[in-house]
């Protein structure tokens, strides 16, 4: 589902552990500024032996932050909860209780066949009555996918499984830094994982495949400090956009701004987009100049792009 403006909207997803004690009021006074979706995460930041306490420390958190909204305006982002089980799906929805109006929704990590059924049926259940919307994003980045011999057969089933919750899959997600675990990479601040060839082969699948249909979000960028890594990140941005990603996971408020800029949709490319959406399709011809006179625009060609931009520009803004 990639026709509706929502699906552009997360933006930078940040990632943090769902055990910290500081979060709620992180929130309430907009350390992280604003413009960013954010991922609370009790998976694999959370010890095992831990998981419990962090689910404590989790509904804390989101009932401070919902109490806080009652009497004061802060910028609220939208709420991710990244599980480890199925089954915590439906038991934290009951558990936040009033405070589960706040929850955007879920992410799957390590989404497969063999666990798809169970976690798409704990969404299906919380979008059955009357309450509001809870989307889910599932993480493409188990070694299932790596597999030539059965990695199009599986990209094809999960997107079957999908298919019947389709309105409810904000974003597909990626995990760059999972598969890259799996042969033992890692990029340095200068170089786009977009140039390692194994990954990027994966990343080309999962977009042939689902890039029709869903939005997909850019891999995590693991530098947020030290030389190079903001020149690094807007490379891997610019590398993200041209093979077909919108939106990046984060892991520091510093990567923030800098993903939101690099999304942002130039006046140029606004201009021809509301050119071919608002085209006279009663006119001979479907296909013109660009305003700017250096191109051409093919209201056949280029409509879907059009949409697209429309819709970052609604989010992102133009520049």
């Amino acid at each position: 589902m990639n026709n509706q403006a929502v699906y552009y909207s997360v933006g930078p997803l940040l990632y943090c552990p769902a055990d910290k004690k500081s979060i709620a009021s992180s929130i309430r006074s907009q350390r992280f500024g604003t413009g960013y979706s954010l991922a609370l995460c009790l998976e694999d930041t959370i010890n095992d032996n831990f998981v419990e306490e962090a689910e404590n420390q989790l509904i804390s958190s989101i009932n401070e932050i919902y109490d806080a909204l009652q009497n004061t305006d802060f910028y609220l982002p939208k709420i991710f909860i990244r599980v480890r089980r199925p089954e915590q799906i439906r038991r934290l929805s009951t558990l936040f209780g009033g405070s589960n109006e706040i929850i955007t929704g879920y992410i799957i990590p390590k989404f497969t066949t063999d666990n798809a059924d169970r976690y798409l049926e704990q969404i299906a259940f919380l979008n059955g009555g009357a309450g509001t919307v809870k989307y889910v994003m599932p993480i493409y980045e188990s070694s299932a996918i790596v597999d030539l011999r059965v990695r199009y057969d599986v990209l094809y089933s999960l997107k079957e499984k999908l298919t019947s919750l389709e309105s409810y899959v904000l974003n597909i997600r990626v995990g760059g830094n999972d598969l890259s675990h799996l042969f033992g990479f890692r990029r340095e601040p200068d170089e786009s994982i977009h140039q390692i060839t194994p990954i990027a082969n994966i990343f080309a699948d999962i977009v042939t495949v689902y890039g029709t249909d869903f939005v997909i979000s850019g891999p995590v960028w693991e530098y947020y400090a030290g030389e190079r890594w903001e020149s690094g990140l807007r490379k891997e941005i610019k590398d993200d956009k041209l093979c077909g990603f919108i939106g990046k996971t984060v892991i520091h408020p510093n990567q923030i701004k800098i993903v939101n800029d690099e999304y942002k949709v130039s006046k140029k490319n606004y201009e021809d987009a509301l050119n071919i959406l608002s085209w006279n399709t009663n006119e001979n011809s479907y296909v013109s100049g660009s305003n700017s006179g250096e191109r051409m625009n093919e209201y056949k060609t280029h409509l879907n792009w059009a949409r697209r931009t429309h819709f970052m520009a609604e989010h992102f803004g133009i520049i």
